[in-house]
Parts: structure tokens; sequence; C-alpha cells
């Protein structure tokens, strides 16, 4: 039972959008599985008693998030769930048996929402199991209604306006939203000032909605992140790497780059990064175009160093906000680059092309042209650029 993704697109009538729907159709259905959920949200507990959890991006016939909901339900103390459905599922019915709830459509693939307050153990074992849900789902009408849609967003998904009016109601969302709309659908959270744990592609922390949330302290990583595998639809093509397809006939897709972001604090934020590396000026090169130096990973971050450091991407995993300050991106829109490039000849394997590459990243100035790899010529000075770093600076005074 996976976490089923969504996609739709905002036009101004429903035929409209429906054509540019099957036009536009994204490969966004990536199931997140039971242990990944499990192994990530034991990290909440305490946040989630007494509250109202939403997973807006879910179908109960595929999603793990709504299976751990609802067999952890009493045991986590939760207040309410409310899970909504987007399109008709491609595995309908695999696990939990629906079609017979009241008010769904009469083939029970619609998009509909399902509320939850209380999940009774119908067999008294003092556990829950899915036979307890079932149970409940089939046998009180006011737990599942149809979602329709409005002139804007098919049913069920997360812009339309009754999810909206779901998502004003919820405490916590919880789920996996569409890698597609993943920006938009973290700006409407955050507009609707809602606490949330979500997965995501840390290629996405690049990007400047997300980061400024990042530097602004509204977002930051979960507890584990990294390599993850989703079951994906039988219409999914195959794929060199990352692909495989099980005994069952089940197709699987892996990601190394998965992270959970979240705005709940939680005890691996405050963890403290150990550091033991000495500062040099010839292995931590400066920048030719931030005011920073160069490390190249996290784990070399020098002890009594306190200016600005540009650090890889996984440093995020191990930010802690007492430790360090974020203060920017080696990204253009950001703004803190001390200088602007002319166009740059860049050579690869002894081509030469005009590009403006360097004016997007940080650079470094050197001596000589590093073999087998690319650089990048402005007259007689030679540069290598380093991947997307973020700025950091050490809190507290040199002593």
């Amino acid at each position: 039972m996976p976490s089923k993704q969504q996609t739709a697109n905002h036009n101004s009538s429903s035929g409209n959008r429906s054509l540019s729907n099957a036009k536009s159709a994204k490969q966004d259905e990536f199931y997140t599985q039971l242990g990944d959920i499990s192994n990530e949200l034991k990290h909440y507990r305490a946040h989630l008693r007494g509250k109202t959890i939403l997973c807006n991006c879910d179908d109960p016939y595929e999603s793990n998030f709504f299976k751990y909901f609802a067999l952890n339900f009493n045991t986590l103390g939760i207040k309410k769930l409310i899970v909504t459905s987007y399109v008709k599922s491609p595995i309908v019915g695999g696990q939990l048996p629906l079609i017979d709830i009241e008010g769904l459509k009469p083939d029970g693939k619609g998009p509909y929402a399902i509320e939850i307050k209380k999940v009774p153990d119908q067999k008294r074992r003092g556990t829950t199991d899915i036979t307890d849900v079932e149970y409940l789902l089939k046998h009180d009408a006011n737990t599942t209604w149809t979602l329709k849609g409005d002139e804007y967003y098919n049913g069920g998904d997360f812009r339309s306006r009754e999810c909206v009016k779901l998502l004003k109601t919820a405490d916590i969302v919880i789920t996996n939203p569409p890698f597609s709309l993943f920006r938009e659908y973290i700006t409407l959270l955050v507009a609707h000032r809602k606490k949330f744990v979500i997965l995501g592609n840390q290629n996405a922390l690049t990007t400047k909605e997300i980061f400024e949330l990042i530097h602004q302290q509204k977002l930051w990583l979960g507890n584990n992140n990294g390599d993850m595998a989703f079951k994906v639809p039988d219409s999914y093509p195959t794929r060199e790497t990352r692909f495989w397809i099980d005994e069952n006939g089940q197709k699987w897709r892996s990601f190394g780059t998965m992270c959970w972001l979240t705005n709940l604090d939680i005890a691996k934020r405050h963890e403290q990064l150990p550091l033991y590396k000495r500062y040099t000026p010839d292995e931590y090169p400066g920048y030719d175009n931030f005011d920073a130096i160069d490390v190249s990973s996290y784990k070399d971050i020098p002890a009594e160093y306190y200016g600005v450091m540009g650090v890889p991407l996984g440093f995020l995993a191990k930010h802690n906000p007492d430790q360090f300050e974020i203060v920017g991106i080696t990204k253009t829109w950001f703004g803190m680059a001390t200088k602007k490039y002319p166009t740059q000849t860049q050579i690869t394997n002894g081509k030469k092309s005009e590009v403006s590459k360097l004016n997007d990243g940080a650079s470094i100035n050197v001596k000589n042209p590093p073999s087998g790899k690319t650089y990048y010529k402005v007259g007689d000075d030679c540069f290598i650029q380093t991947y997307p770093r973020i700025l950091i600076r050490r809190k507290g005074a040199a002593s």
C-alpha cells in the first residue's frame, strides 16, 4: 500500500483541464514503503499526540501513510486522521476492499476523502489491524465523502478549494507530495502556517523557493535521508539504472537523493557536528567570486575557522542551528556573489564553447588547467566551478 502522488493542471474550464492533464501527464506516482515511513515518524511521536493529521496526496487503496496512521491511531494518540485520494487507483482494492463504503462513486474508485476519529478494536485483541479499519470505514457513513473538485482543479487535487478547506483544519500534514508540484505544495503549506513532515528530493533544496525557507529556518531536514526505493505503476517504462522488477512482477525505482523535510523540532537537529580539522589556505582555497572558503565535505569543516564557508548540500542533513548559521547559497539569485564574469570559454575534453556558467556558482582560480575536468578561461585566468555550495558560518566568537 504505497503513497500515491498526484498531478493536475490549472485551467479555466473542466474540458480544457482534462485535455491538458492528458497531454502533460507526469511520472509522479511513487509509492512509499511502510518501513521508510515508520523509521522516520517514530521521531515525531510527541508532536503527533492529540493532533489532526492530514495526508492529502494519498489513496487508502495504495497509501502506506494511511496504513501507518490507521494501524497506529490509538498508540500515537491521534485526534483525527484525514486522507484524500486523487485519481483512480491503478491497484484498486489490493489491500482495503473499500468498494462498499457509503458515499463513494459506484465503482469505488473516484476521488474521495476519509476522516477517522476513532479506530475500535473490533475483535477485542488489544491491538489494531487492517480489519478494524475496514470495519470502521464500511459502517460509518460519516467517515467518507466524494471530492468533486472545482473549475480549476480535479477532485482530490491538494490545490482545490475543498482540499484547502481540509488543510485549514489540520494540525500536521504528512505525505509524499508529487515531485513535479513540490515547490507549489510547500508554498501552500507555508502560506497556511502548517506543520509538516513530507518527502522530497534533495535536488529541490537549491531552488529559490525551498532554500529561502531553509535560510529563514522555516524548514529543515528530518532524520533519514538518502537512498529510498518506491513501487511504481506498471505503465512506467524500464530504466537502465535504479530500476528493477521483483519476483511478483512489481516495478521499483530508487533514488539516492531523497530527504524528509519538516518544520517540527527533532533531537537530531541539535546534535553537535564534531570538528577536528585545522584550517590552512592550501587545503581550503577561497572562491574568486564569493567571500568564502571552499570546504569539500561537511566532515572537513575546520574547527577554528569563523569566517564564511561553502559546504556541499549534504551539510543540511547535519545542520545544527545552535552551532552554525546558514548565510546563503552560491546561486545567482541569492545575490552574494562579489563579481560578475564576462563570457567565458568552457573547455571540456579539449572542446571549447562560449558560456556564462561561472556566474551561477562558486569559482576557484587555479594556476593550471585540471586534468580530465571541465574548466573555464576568462582572459588569461583559469577557473574551476564547484557544485552548489551552502554558505555557512560558525556561531560564537573565536577564542
